[in-house]
């Protein structure tokens, strides 16, 4: 039996984007309520919330840490940062390159290369057709103008591309446990799942 490989996986993003929902959803599994409001409260004193799965024929134990974790998450060495924002909220997308964007630079770089990065649209359930929407495409060129590896966006809350996304987190986060790491060659990715508009 293969050694269960570690990694450890930061969410950053503004308080209120979604993190602890997403946190929640996931520790659901697949068989999560799709009622709003069911989800379990996660205590920020429980972190990392750590999440067991095989995947490549190997054993994996995700470790996820909230910005508002116990300890100080500017000492955390994240082996995948994931950065965060509300699709609802013009200013937690603003915040992610001005302000989680330069922590990350800042903090977190492992022997002199980058962290693999995703930038993720949350509450993309309380997306609606008015002005100053944040549609996918905005998220997405905000990713690539920061060169992060990744772009995708679900709802925590009704579960919808919630499966999606972690197999996205899934994927990225055991490729930094390989060779060739988890930094994605040509630039950020987005799954055509993302890139449906509501």
């Amino acid at each position: 039996m293969d050694e269960t490989r570690t990694v450890s996986i930061l969410l950053l993003g503004d308080p209120g984007c979604g993190k602890s929902t997403l946190l929640s959803r996931l520790s659901q599994g697949q068989h999560a309520p799709k009622v709003p409001g069911r989800l379990p409260v996660l205590r920020d004193l429980d972190q990392p919330f750590i999440f067991d799965i095989s995947m490549y024929n190997r054993p994996y134990r995700f470790e996820f840490f909230d910005t508002s974790s116990p300890e100080n998450y500017t000492l955390l060495q994240p082996d995948f940062i994931i950065l965060c924002f509300d699709v609802t909220d013009r200013r937690s997308l603003i915040n992610v390159p001005q302000v989680w964007r330069k922590n990350v630079t800042r903090h977190f770089r492992r022997d002199g290369e980058d962290v693999p990065l995703m930038v993720l649209g949350l509450k993309r359930d309380a997306r609606v057709e008015e002005e100053g929407v944040i549609y996918p495409q905005e998220g997405y060129r905000i990713a690539q103008e920061m060169r992060c590896d990744r772009y995708a966006e679900c709802s925590a809350v009704t579960g919808e591309l919630i499966n999606e996304v972690f197999e996205d987190i899934a994927r990225t986060a055991a490729k930094t446990k390989t060779d060739a790491g988890g930094l994605t060659q040509g630039g950020c990715t987005m799954d055509g799942y993302a890139a449906d508009q509501t």
